[in-house]
């Protein structure tokens, strides 16, 4: 999911920075007749595009917050454990690296042009949602994996919901937890977000929830 949000932002990154560069340097449009600061709805153009952005990491802030929330009501859950710690700081590296980059980006979309200023606030909103987030979350222990008697479900920088229903195979390659699903579907979690010693038990709790003359579960752990 966060490489969907990332795609999304990169994809309208594009489209609004391709125009604050025409607006900000009034650069000519030789196909419309005009130049940038003379473009007609340029500041609607600008504004709709940092509508979108913002509304993306908005969705991305609230998806993270709600899951780091349920994944730590713990009664709730079969089995629950924090994330290991190599995935925690994979986690801290990934999170603040993001957010430097989506800072920058937002610095540099004001400086072009302050009519790109929404624009440049969605990207600065990230960023600092990103810093916030992931050191509330390390700190206090928020980073968890669970299981329900419905779904699998891991919340650090993103969020991974595996449900039971229609599942077919579980199985590890390399770094990687797959379930595989009837009609072909196949979802993932990193192997690392369960620590070493706690593999076993992961696995033998899986195996008591699921029908296993239905459901393929690896011995490799």
């Amino acid at each position: 999911m966060n490489r969907f949000i990332n795609a999304l932002l990169l994809f309208f990154l594009f489209p609004t920075m391709l125009v604050s560069i025409y607006v900000g340097f009034d650069l000519p449009i030789d196909f419309l007749k005009t130049s940038g600061s003379q473009l007609q709805y340029h500041t609607e153009i600008l504004l709709a595009f940092g509508l979108i952005l913002l509304i993306i990491s908005l969705r991305r802030s609230i998806r993270r917050w709600m899951g780091v929330k349920l994944v730590n009501q713990t009664s709730k859950f079969t089995w629950n454990h924090p994330v290991s710690n190599s995935r925690s700081k994979r986690v801290q590296v990934y999170t603040f690296t993001e957010a430097f980059v989506l800072l920058a980006v937002g610095i540099v979309l004001f400086q072009v042009t302050h009519e790109a200023w929404l624009a440049a606030f969605a990207f600065v909103f990230g960023a600092i949602d990103n810093i916030v987030f992931t050191w509330v979350g390390v700190s206090k222990n928020l980073f968890r994996a669970g299981i329900t008697t419905k779904a699998i479900i891991v919340a650090d920088r993103d969020v991974s919901l595996i449900y039971f229903t229609g599942l077919r195979k579980i199985s590890i390659h390399q770094q990687t937890i797959f379930f595989d699903y009837i009609q072909g579907l196949q979802l993932s979690i990193p192997a690392d977000c369960i620590e070493s010693n706690s593999k076993d038990t992961f696995f033998s709790t899986l195996t008591n929830l699921l029908d296993t003359n239905k459901v393929f579960i690896t011995k490799n752990r």
